[in-house]
C-alpha cells in the first residue's frame, strides 16, 4: 500500500491510497472462498465451482467490489497512521480505480485538527455573580420536604375538593363507541393536577365514594391521537375512594423525622447552608462558562464541516445509547417525535460546534500554560470514575490501555485549564 497526502482548504486533507495488485488478489480470493457456496454454476455442486469458472460465467470482476469493500477499512487505517495527520472526522471515501489486474486506488477526504491561535485568555471580563439565599427560598425548600412527607387520608363526610386524590374506574366512549386507551381501573387522580383532558377533573368536584359520575369532555383540536382530536367524549366514572392530603406540622418533631437535626431552626439553618453551597457551585460554573466563552471569542480557528458532522453524529449515537438504556430505541423515538436521525443530527450541529471550539481552546490553553497532570491527579480522577462505576480504582485502571489513560490525563488537564481561566477572570 502507498499513500499520498494532499492538503485542502479549511483544514481538510485528501489521502490517495493505492492497494497493490497482489494485495487485491488476496482479497478477491478471500471473497471467493467466503461466497462460493452461494453461487450456482451449472455442472458443479454449490461451493465446488473453481473461481475461474465463476468469473467466466459472471464476469472477471464478480468479486472485485466486495474485495474492495473488505480492504478499504484496513487500508484506510494504515494510510491514516502513515500520513501522520491528526484526523478528527470520519473519512469520505471515493473509488478512483477498481479494475481487474490493476492496483485499487481510492481517496479519503478527512478533517484535520485545526490549529488554534489564542487571543487574550487570562483576565477576561465576566459578569459578576451575587450569592444570596432568601427566607422565601428556605421556606420553599422546607415546603417541598413537607410535601414529600405528606399522607393521604380517606374522606368520609364530604365530596371531593380540588387537591384531593380520587381513586376511580373510568370507561370512555365517543358516539357510544369505546376507544383505545379510554378505560382505566383504580386510577389515582389528584383533582386540579390537570392530568386529564381539560374539564374532566372539574366535573368530579363534589363526588363521593361509591357514586357514579358521567363526565362530558371534548378532546383538544391538537390532541396527539388524531382520531380523537376535537371529538366529544363521555367517561363513565365510578368513584371508589376520596382522600385529602395531610401535611406534617413544621416543628421539631418534623425536623427529627426528616433530618439529623433536633430542632426545626437547626434544620432550616442546614437548608440555608445547602442552598448557599448549591448557588455557589452554580455561580462558579457560570463564571467558568463565561470565561471559556470569552476566550473562544478571542481565539482564531477554522473548524471544518466534516469535524462538526462527526461530532454531531457521535452526540446522537450517545443519545441513542442512553435511550436504549431506558428501553427505547432510536426508531421508536423518531416515531414519537416525528424527527429522523438526520434531522436530529442537523439540529445538534450548533452544539457540536460549541463543544469542538471549547475543547480545542482549552487544550491550547493547557499547552500554553504547560499544564501537567501528575500520577496522583490521574489516580484521583480514576478514583472518581471507579466510584461512579461501583468498581475498585486499581481494577478499573487495569481495564484501560495507555491511550485511554493519556486521554484521561488530557481531560484532567482541560479541567485544570477551565479552573485557571475562571480564577484569572475579572468580575464586572
Amino acid at each position: 500500500m502507498s499513500v499520498q497526502v494532499e492538503n485542502l482548504e479549511k483544514n481538510m486533507a485528501r489521502l490517495t491510497v493505492e492497494v497493490s495488485v497482489e494485495d487485491m488478489e488476496k482479497a478477491i480470493n478471500a471473497v471467493y472462498l467466503q461466497t462460493r457456496g452461494r453461487i450456482a454454476v451449472p455442472g458443479f455442486r454449490k461451493g465446488k465451482a473453481p473461481r475461474k469458472m465463476i468469473e467466466r460465467l459472471y464476469g472477471k470482476g464478480v468479486f472485485l467490489e466486495d474485495a474492495a469493500n473488505d480492504v478499504i477499512p484496513e487500508e484506510y487505517r494504515k494510510a491514516m497512521k502513515e500520513s501522520g495527520l491528526d484526523i478528527v472526522s470520519q473519512p469520505s471515501i471515493n473509488v478512483v480505480q477498481l479494475e481487474s489486474d490493476k492496483p485499487f486506488i481510492f481517496t479519503a477526504e478527512v478533517a484535520v485538527r485545526p490549529e488554534v491561535t489564542l487571543g487574550e485568555y487570562k483576565g477576561v471580563e465576566v459578569p459578576a455573580s451575587k450569592v444570596e439565599v432568601t427566607d422565601e427560598e428556605v421556606d420553599a425548600e422546607l415546603g417541598r420536604e413537607q410535601e414529600k412527607n405528606s399522607r393521604y387520608i380517606t374522606v368520609e363526610d364530604r365530596g371531593a375538593e380540588s387537591g384531593d386524590r380520587v381513586t376511580l374506574d373510568f370507561d370512555g366512549s365517543v358516539d357510544g363507541i369505546p376507544f383505545e386507551g379510554g378505560k382505566g381501573s383504580d386510577y389515582p387522580l389528584v383533582l386540579g393536577s390537570s392530568s386529564f383532558i381539560p374539564g374532566f377533573e372539574d366535573q368530579l368536584i363534589g363526588a363521593k365514594a361509591g357514586e357514579h359520575v358521567e363526565v362530558n369532555v371534548t378532546f383538544p383540536e391538537e390532541y396527539q391521537e388524531k382520531s380523537l382530536a376535537g371529538k366529544a367524549a363521555v367517561f363513565a366514572c365510578d368513584i371508589k375512594k376520596v382522600e385529602y392530603k395531610e401535611l406534617p406540622e413544621l416543628d421539631d418533631d418534623f425536623a427529627q423525622d426528616v433530618s439529623e437535626f433536633d430542632t426545626l431552626d437547626e434544620y432550616k439553618t442546614s437548608i440555608r447552608e445547602n442552598l448557599k453551597k448549591k448557588k455557589e457551585d452554580e455561580a462558579l460554573r457560570a463564571k467558568e462558562d463565561a470565561a471559556v466563552e470569552k476566550v473562544i471569542e478571542n481565539a482564531q480557528m477554522e473548524i471544518p464541516d466534516a469535524m462538526i458532522d462527526t461530532q454531531a453524529r457521535q452526540m446522537m449515537e450517545d443519545f441513542a445509547n442512553r435511550l436504549e438504556m431506558q428501553g427505547l430505541s432510536m426508531e421508536q423515538y423518531s416515531q414519537f417525535t416525528g424527527q429522523s436521525m438526520e434531522m436530529l443530527i442537523e439540529q445538534s450541529k450548533p452544539q457540536a460546534l460549541k463543544q469542538i471550539q471549547t475543547r480545542l481552546v482549552l487544550e491550547k490553553v493547557a499547552e500554553a500554560e504547560d499544564i501537567q497532570v501528575s500520577d496522583e491527579e490521574l489516580d484521583e480522577e480514576l478514583g472518581k470514575m471507579a466510584s461512579a462505576y461501583g468498581m475498585e480504582a486499581e481494577k478499573l485502571k487495569e481495564t484501560f490501555n495507555e491511550d485511554t489513560l493519556n486521554q484521561i490525563r488530557k481531560d484532567v488537564a482541560v479541567q485544570k485549564a477551565v479552573t485557571l481561566l475562571a480564577e484569572a477572570a475579572k468580575e464586572v
